[in-house]
């Protein structure tokens, strides 16, 4: 049976591959580039694959009914909608941010929330496009991710089997990852349901599947590349008490580094499901075992 794999940037993802590490910056730049810039050095120090951000047309994305209601932000008591469009980084911003990936050697992309943010995104020839959990039943804004010819990554937060079964057939035509998920943040531990790692594998056996987290603490993510995951997710932020719907979600700097060390261990710690006595094994033979086998190991 052919391994599901997808390649992104020069780099397969999927069975049998290293565990593709992103670094999800989303909005907790909180409109700083120089915020941003620092995120993605603390990425590249953590020894992340790619970072990620989010792109919004804020005229598209926020319901017309919430455009005038005032909400208090870092630069004041504001409209939503002007507080959405202060968020949103534009084309030099990106272009910056665009130079110090390159520059540092770090793959980067978006998820998209919206067909313009997607053609926006083309500017910078991305390795893949990613489809936040909000948007996973959301077909036409999928078809036009896939329509540009790149591989599709699909959160699978807030939705059913039925969902992720009609998502998937819309845009199967193509390379396409999917990411377990639950969309609350943070998310409490009972809720994470990692076991359906196992099911989005069986299920589609042809998609590279991985986790996407927005819980506190390290030790699921680890759990879920213990369990298969082939790419996994975590929003990042220099202070989780910085202001910011994400920030309390996320993993901080230091966080992150243990967090890709200890992947990189639970890596090299799989071998290949061979029994096999190894060398450092044998002075305990000749030391602890009384009898000896009939089936000597082999040097």
């Amino acid at each position: 049976m052919t391994k599901a794999a997808v390649h992104v940037g020069g780099r397969w993802i999927g069975e049998g591959e290293p565990v593709f590490v992103i670094a999800e910056i989303g909005i907790n730049h909180n409109g700083s580039l120089e915020l941003a810039k620092k995120l993605i050095d603390g990425a590249v120090l953590s020894g992340a694959d790619a970072v990620k951000f989010q792109k919004r047309t804020p005229e598209e994305c926020v319901p017309r009914e919430q455009w005038q209601v005032e909400r208090d932000t870092p630069w004041g008591r504001m409209s939503y909608i002007d507080y959405r469009r202060r968020m949103e980084f534009g084309e030099a911003e990106f272009a910056a941010i665009d130079r110090h990936c390159r520059e540092r050697g770090i793959l980067w992309f978006a998820s998209s929330w919206d067909d313009e943010s997607v053609d926006f995104m083309e500017r910078f020839d991305p390795p893949c496009h990613k489809a936040a959990s909000a948007s996973l039943t959301d077909h036409d804004l999928l078809r036009k991710m896939r329509s540009t010819g790149r591989p599709l990554m699909i959160s699978t937060g807030m939705s059913t089997m039925q969902e992720i079964e009609m998502a998937v057939s819309a845009v199967a035509e193509g390379p396409l990852l999917l990411a377990h998920a639950t969309s609350t943040y943070p998310c409490p531990l009972s809720d994470l349901n990692l076991r359906m790692l196992h099911t989005l594998k069986q299920h589609f056996r042809e998609h590279p599947v991985g986790y996407s987290g927005h819980e506190t603490g390290l030790a699921p993510t680890w759990a879920a590349v213990a369990l298969g995951a082939t790419f996994v997710e975590r929003h990042i932020t220099l202070d989780r008490a910085m202001w910011g719907s994400d920030q309390a979600a996320s993993v901080e700097i230091g966080g992150l580094m243990r967090l890709i060390s200890n992947i990189r261990d639970i890596e090299r710690s799989f071998g290949d499901g061979v029994k096999r006595v190894y060398a450092g094994e044998l002075p305990q033979i000749e030391k602890l075992r009384r009898v000896k086998s009939r089936f000597p190991a082999a040097s």
